[in-house]
């Protein structure tokens, strides 16, 4: 059998700091020498063994190793990295909650100055008739936040360097580019000093974004499954250009002298049939050319472009979730070799394993949520005191992949029966179902009373009936939730997420419906919603209907099939970070883009006023449509613009806009935009939510039967492919860990 050897990294044989670890860096693992001086074997009256000068400094250095790789493990990083005492402990300071905070908020922080730097965002309109001047920070201000940042960044890139060691560096690409974008960062800041921040390019700008991207393992795999499938979706682009070309050849032959809307909008859909309306009024056969254009280019090739990006992410996934679990394998065994080495050589056991013992004091010090080490721990204590064979201590670490289900709090005991019987009745789940059909007929109500007041004015209505029934609801919630606290006990009750969503909206709904009592009294006839105070009564009606309509979400629970759907939704806001910080960089970079290229382009109208009433503006323009406010004159009004071309309704206005104010070369900008957002991201977007959604819907029925397994969905989303490593690749990965040495 193969184990690992720990990595020693400067004690010698005395214990004592050596040179090599006074200085590590450059340090490289050496193979940890052999004990001398001590005799391991047991003491008569069954104590510990005695312990050679040094060794329990080395014992401690192992434990500390065990650590890191369970933790490495735990959040499945690579293992890769140095593991003498200095290396491990600035390792764990590095990915500790808080230094990994300071580091996410400096990336906010940074990617936030977009708003405030010159052209600012600080104005209460975007909309250029009514935009007064914005303010605009000195020179030195956000340069002063931004070299904080940078130097944060510096920080970063260098403990990251230090902790790979120089050859893992120099094979980094994503470390290289992050010195690059660092030394122009850093060079383009100290120009804009120079030049007084008047500097007519910012080129830093455009860089920012790397510094989210590289901090994500999750968006560098989504950046490489997009590079895997460009080939694929450019040979679908090239035959849309063609095919935009041919019908464009086409429509010039037959509509000579008439003006041709862009078949490129039409190829989006976004104003059928305006599109062919004018051809169309002067013969009823041109219709062909545009039905036909429209069911090549946006029936077959655009889903066929959808096709093709979801053949390519079906197995996205399920290879992001294998080389995670060979990570956490990796991790495991890891620490399992170091911890069976330091067991072989202090009791040279006839058979190799971890002391139960030595797992439980490395246990102690993981940082992982301690319900799951509880779970491990007890499994590590039933094995006595015998040694874990390398599949035994695999197994343990499944518990971490098991949703381990809350245990509530006891109900209180009553001694009379009569409210024994009555704490069966109100903790039942029936009781639950009769809470569900009462917020029904709330909503019910609700409802039919907005349709048959919705054509009059708030201040002819007559809120009596509403005021009447909304009063009988609240307090059957108040008695809902007060009998649920007596049959469950207050503990018990707030243990339940949905009695605490629900008790939180019940206290909020009879706030709002004293202060409703005490303002305007009870309900009677020709009750009114004149104004007094902050809120008219019609307000305060409101703010209660639709906090009861909120409340109406606590049925999803009880209906299956809408659990599963809901809880594939939440699954996917959650696994979908990576996906929304891929667009966020897009955007950013666009946006920045924009701003450069037609800031200051649009400008207001004679007058300041709008050119619709006098119908100088042709119809369906930009200004006729009154437009103004979407443009790239600060950052958060670029953000709306591109927001507004990516949902491609009306986007011709702005193609035609732009060509009118800045020149025909603007067409480019926005055609690369709605070819990167709604092209493919949108297309990548539904690929990912297909690949989510059809294995956990084709799954519902085992997701529920086995609900009391105590199994997580994503376990049972892959189990029947996912393929567990073998001994032979894990041991392999490890012996070319570049500071770990196998022992032969």
């Amino acid at each position: 059998m193969k184990r690992m050897q720990c990595a020693l990294d400067g004690f010698d044989d005395g214990g004592a700091m050596s040179e090599e670890m006074q200085w590590p860096l450059g340090a490289e693992t050496v193979p940890w020498p052999a004990f001398s001086g001590g005799d391991l074997s047991p003491n008569p009256n069954g104590s510990a063994p005695s312990l050679p000068p040094g060794a329990e400094a080395r014992r401690d250095l192992c434990f500390e190793q065990a650590v890191i790789f369970i933790e490495d493990a735990i959040q499945y990083r690579s293992i890769n990295h140095r593991m003498d005492t200095r290396s491990m402990w600035l390792y764990r300071w590095y990915y500790s909650d808080a230094c990994q905070w300071i580091l996410g908020f400096i990336i906010f922080l940074i990617l936030f100055l977009a708003f405030i730097e010159t052209p600012s965002s600080f104005t209460s309109t975007s909309d250029v008739r009514y935009r007064s001047q914005p303010w605009n920070p000195p020179c030195g201000l956000t340069e002063s936040v931004e070299v904080v940042c940078l130097l944060g960044f510096a920080t970063d890139l260098s403990v990251k360097s230090y902790l790979v060691g120089w050859p893992q560096f120099r094979k980094s690409l994503w470390l290289l580019a992050y010195l690059v974008v660092l030394v122009l960062s850093f060079v383009d800041w100290m120009v804009s000093l120079s030049l007084v921040c008047q500097e007519p390019l910012r080129l830093r700008r455009l860089l920012r974004p790397f510094f989210l991207l590289q901090n994500s393992s999750m968006m560098k795999k989504m950046l490489k499954c997009i590079r895997w499938s460009l080939p694929e979706m450019a040979s679908v682009v090239l035959l849309l250009a063609l095919h935009l070309c041919v019908f464009t050849m086409l429509g010039m032959l037959l509509f000579t002298g008439n003006k041709l809307t862009s078949l490129l909008v039409l190829l989006t859909t976004a104003n059928n049939p305006d599109v062919m309306v004018p051809a169309y009024s002067k013969n009823r056969a041109f219709a062909i050319f545009f039905i036909v254009f429209t069911l090549i280019g946006s029936l077959f090739l655009m889903n066929l472009l959808t096709a093709i990006i979801y053949n390519q992410f079906r197995g996205y996934l399920l290879k992001s979730v294998q080389a995670s679990l060979f990570r956490k394998r990796l991790g495991t065994r890891a620490a399992y070799e170091v911890l069976s080495w330091m067991a072989d050589r202090e009791a040279r056991p006839q058979r190799v394993g971890v002391k139960a013992q030595d797992l439980l004091q490395v246990l102690q010090k993981v940082q992982v949520d301690s319900t799951h080490k509880q779970a491990i721990m007890e499994k590590v204590r039933s094995h006595g005191d015998g040694l874990l064979s390398a599949d035994e201590f695999q197994k343990l670490f499944n518990e971490l992949d098991k949703s381990l289900m809350k245990e509530h709090p006891p109900r209180p005991e009553y001694q009379s029966p009569f409210l024994r019987v009555a704490q069966f009745l109100f903790g039942h789940r029936y009781f639950d179902y009769l809470g569900n059909v009462i917020v029904l007929a709330n909503l019910v109500s609700i409802c039919v009373f907005l349709v048959h007041d919705a054509g009059v004015q708030p201040q002819d209505r007559d809120d009596f009936m509403l005021g009447i029934l909304n009063c009988v609801f609240i307090l059957y919630y108040l008695a809902e939730m007060l009998l649920k606290v007596f049959a469950l006990g207050l503990s018990g009750y707030l243990s339940y997420p949905s009695n605490v969503f629900d008790g939180l909206l019940t206290a909020i709904l009879l706030v709002l419906e004293i202060s409703t009592l005490a303002v305007y009294r009870f309900p009677h006839p020709g009750w009114k919603p004149e104004l007094r105070g902050l809120l008219s009564l019609w307000d305060m009606v409101r703010l209660v209907n639709m906090l009861i309509v909120f409340r109406f979400l606590r049925i999803i629970p009880s209906m299956k099939l809408m659990a599963v759907v809901a809880s594939t939704i939440l699954g996917l806001i959650r696994n979908m970070r990576a996906f929304g910080g891929i667009l966020v960089v897009v955007y950013y970079v666009f946006a920045i883009v924009g701003i450069n290229l037609f800031r200051g382009a649009i400008v207001p109208p004679p007058g300041n006023i709008s050119l619709a009433p006098n119908g100088s503006a042709p119809c369906g323009s930009y200004e006729q449509l009154e437009y103004w406010a979407n443009n790239f004159d600060d950052f958060a009004a670029a953000l709306v613009t591109l927001w507004n071309v990516m949902v491609v309704n009306n986007w011709q206005v702005f193609l035609d806009a732009y060509q009118r104010y800045s020149g025909p070369w603007s067409k480019i900008y926005f055609v690369l935009w709605w070819l990167v957002s709604s092209v493919i991201w949108i297309n990548l977007f539904l690929a990912l939510i297909l690949e989510n959604f059809l294995h956990k819907w084709d799954r519902r029925g085992e997701l529920q039967s086995r609900s009391g397994d105590q199994v997580t969905a994503v376990d049972l989303l892959f189990r029947e492919v996912l393929e567990e490593p073998t001994e032979e690749e894990l041991m392999a990965k490890l012996r070319h860990h570049p500071h770990l040495q196998l022992c032969r």
